[in-house]
């Protein structure tokens, strides 16, 4: 058993059996929220979609417009 574990275990014991059912209660949440997180790879499927636009504006020129939206100017 790793050196939190044992560390864990010890703490837990020192609180009051209400207490304790309450750290068993958030364990399971937790335990629950991670399990429903997908653990697929992420897909790229829209990489390319604006191929079309390659000539029109270059990856600086986009840049430029992003920092603008993010400071709210038009």
């Amino acid at each position: 058993m790793s050196q939190e574990a044992v560390c864990l275990e010890e703490k837990l014991r020192m609180l009051p059996p209400d207490l304790q059912r309450e750290v068993l209660d958030f364990v399971e949440f937790l335990l629950r929220k991670w399990e429903q997180k997908p653990r697929s790879r992420p897909q790229f499927d829209w990489a390319g979609a604006l191929q079309d636009l390659k000539d029109q504006y270059t990856s600086v020129d986009l840049q430029h417009q992003i920092a603008k939206w993010r400071v709210g100017a038009s």
